[in-house]
């Protein structure tokens, strides 16, 4: 089968690889297109904090089920998404339920070989009918649920007025199911073209140029009062700290960044506005479903977030072009099996 790894960054290759045979409590699924984010760039460019090379990147997933092995709930032939996130099921977290935070969550494509092939064994578990979705939305499904595990730890509701901080592909998601919930939504960030995309397609509210002035302008949208809920989906460590300064006082703060710098903020601030501060850690199953039900619903604009597709074999050059900020990329896709 054909595969797609990072050698080192910077240098992808097409390797051959023999396709596996699922055990027990397994899945043999053709994997039919993987979605391409921030981390896969990250992972190519060398960046990623916490990886090993070499590397088959890819965790957006979709696909369908080859050999069900036994399984009553899926069948031959079915179209699916993948939950990319390997709990171990034992440890307080998983305990709890909140697989997400497991103490030794594995990753594909990060901890361990993705979906950059054409055939994959996987638990059981992990792999979800993906209803009507077409193989492009069902790809997308993973980071979409991230957009809407943040927005469900922040309790929004209608009568918020949220400010989502950062449009990117997880910013983007964010705005979507806030907007679905029916929040007022403000989106900040320095990229006009991106901020003219939420506004055009995503249903956003305003928007705001994160420059010198963005407090002074928060301020006077909200009449002095700032928003009830603040996203931030930057990646960056100035812009997460600075971000507590746009919180309502009794507001909720929503990180769904994660660096590896240290965030400091104003304690006195912090006290005196009783903020509340939530850690947003990839999504949970229920968040998935929400997805698969708000994109059923008409909700979710896939076709226009889906910019860029390509081929697997096309994978090696598709990605330096990607990365180029003129291309205009929201979400690409890789095509790894049509048939």
């Amino acid at each position: 089968m054909k595969t797609l790894i990072c050698n080192e960054p910077g240098r992808l290759s097409l390797i051959e690889r023999d396709v596996p045979t699922p055990t027990k409590g397994e899945v043999l699924v053709r994997i039919r297109r993987v979605g391409i984010c921030g981390t896969d760039f990250h992972i190519y460019q060398g960046k990623h904090p916490f990886l090993e090379y070499p590397r088959v990147m890819g965790h957006e997933l979709s696909g369908t089920v080859e050999d069900a092995n036994g399984s009553s709930r899926l069948k031959n032939g079915e179209n699916v998404y993948i939950v990319p996130y390997l709990a171990c099921g034992q440890c307080v977290a998983c305990r709890r339920g909140v697989t997400n935070a497991c103490q030794s969550l594995s990753v594909l494509g990060v901890h361990r070989d993705g979906g950059m092939t054409e055939f994959m064994c996987l638990p059981e578990q992990n792999v979800v009918s993906a209803g009507r979705a077409s193989l492009d939305e069902a790809a997308m499904i993973e980071f979409l649920a991230i957009g809407a595990h943040g927005v469900k730890r922040g309790g929004i509701t209608a009568k918020d007025r949220v400010l989502v901080v950062g449009s990117g592909p997880i910013g983007m998601s964010a705005i979507i199911f806030a907007k679905a919930r029916g929040a007022d939504v403000t989106v900040m960030d320095m990229r006009e073209d991106r901020l003219e995309f939420t506004l055009a397609s995503l249903g956003a509210d305003r928007t705001l140029i994160a420059n010198d002035e963005a407090e002074a302008q928060a301020k006077r949208l909200t009449d002095g009062d700032f928003f009830d809920v603040v996203i931030d989906a930057t990646g960056n460590a100035r812009a997460m700290q600075r971000g507590f300064g746009f919180v309502a006082h009794g507001g909720r703060y929503v990180l769904v960044s994660v660096v590896r710098d240290d965030i400091t903020f104003s304690d006195p601030e912090f006290h005196k506005r009783e903020t509340t501060l939530f850690a947003s850690r990839n999504a949970q199953p229920d968040d998935f479903a929400e997805v698969v039900r708000q994109m059923e619903n008409g909700k979710v604009p896939t076709a226009a977030l889906n910019t860029h597709s390509g081929s697997l074999v096309d994978g090696p050059w598709l990605f330096e072009e990607w990365l180029r900020p003129e291309a205009g990329v929201i979400k690409a896709i890789l095509e790894i099996s049509s048939t």
